[in-house]
């Protein structure tokens, strides 16, 4: 049987007061009940409710439970680096302070983990939301997962988790946190996803809605670009540039046999604009896309892969 490992739960916590005492007792619980070790992260993103003085109080009685807090409001992202660098554990679980994420569903996260996959994304299957946070979700998760080719369900589900290896490898910023199944899919890591049980808030109140469709499309028009044209810029400004300067090239051809053979006028032709503007805009993706592969060489990491294991020869075969 394979060994339980430590497992860190990082909690990002903004404005949550009235349940964290119920959730980490309940985070406790499920801890006692499967005999695992672990250690539980709060990491509080400049709440204005008192959180901070509730996960203050929860320290002072629970030795594994650390706690963080910033100065003001950094967002998701911010809160989920700072709790993975604080994390040691051989497993890092990642779940919200809501209570809507049920800790029982932990042991199942670490079994779906023990069978080889590095990075484990929970599926709010039946979510317990109105109409108006689930229905953008559901847009959001199927233009998600058509544009960026990870067959995951629900990428904006928080409760994940990941080992270790992942997330020494992926980077986040402002709302990327949502993408690291893209980032980690991107870097060769095994994705998986499990069905997990959602309860309906109890306190508090969403902080998601239609509002974050956009931001969540212009995220994932960066994700899309940094996984696929990150260290190749060239490839994507350089093929828009070419169509785009061929088809002006063969407008203009067209007008100029039009003016040589037909002798008619093209001077207040709107097709002359356009076949001239569509060069202009050619040369210039062209020559952005050669910048880029020049500030991608200059600042291309010395690692740019990712190592699954290693193994090494031994002397004991030698005669």
């Amino acid at each position: 049987m394979p060994r339980t490992p430590p497992v860190s739960i990082v909690i990002p916590v903004c404005n949550e007061r009235q349940t964290l005492e119920s959730l980490h007792r309940r985070v406790r619980e499920v801890l006692a009940a499967n005999k695992l070790e672990g250690e539980i992260i709060f990491v509080d993103d400049g709440s204005s409710d008192g959180s901070w003085e509730v996960i203050k109080a929860l320290a002072r009685r629970d030795k594994r439970v650390a706690a963080i807090s910033f100065r003001r409001n950094f967002g998701k992202a911010a809160a989920l680096t700072a709790g993975f660098a604080r994390a040691e554990g051989d497993v890092i679980i990642t779940m919200d302070g809501d209570l809507q994420d049920d800790p029982a569903e932990i042991p199942r996260f670490i079994e779906k983990l023990q069978e080889g996959f590095d990075l484990v994304s929970g599926w709010k299957q039946s979510r317990q939301d109105p109409l108006s946070k689930t229905l953008p979700s559901r847009l959001f998760n199927q233009v998600t997962s058509l544009i960026s080719g990870v067959r995951l369900h629900d990428f904006n589900c928080g409760f994940k988790a990941y080992r270790p290896a992942v997330l020494r490898e992926v980077s986040i910023y402002g709302e990327l946190h949502r993408y690291i199944p893209v980032l980690a899919h991107q870097r060769g890591y095994r994705i998986a996803e499990i069905a997990v049980r959602h309860h309906p808030r109890v306190a508090g109140r969403s902080k998601y809605g239609w509002g974050r469709l956009v931001k969540g499309y212009l995220d994932l028009l960066t994700v899309v670009f940094l996984t696929r044209y990150a260290r190749r810029p060239g490839h994507f400004f350089g093929t828009v540039g070419s169509v785009a300067f061929g088809v002006g090239l063969l407008i203009n051809i067209y007008l100029t046999l039009v003016k040589l053979v037909g002798h008619q006028a093209i001077g207040q032709r709107p097709l002359l604009l356009l076949g001239t503007l569509l060069m202009i805009l050619g040369i210039q993706f062209v020559s952005i896309g050669l910048l880029g592969e020049m500030i991608a060489a200059r600042t291309r990491p010395e690692q740019d892969y990712s190592i699954a294991e290693t193994a090494e020869g031994s002397d004991d075969g030698k005669h």
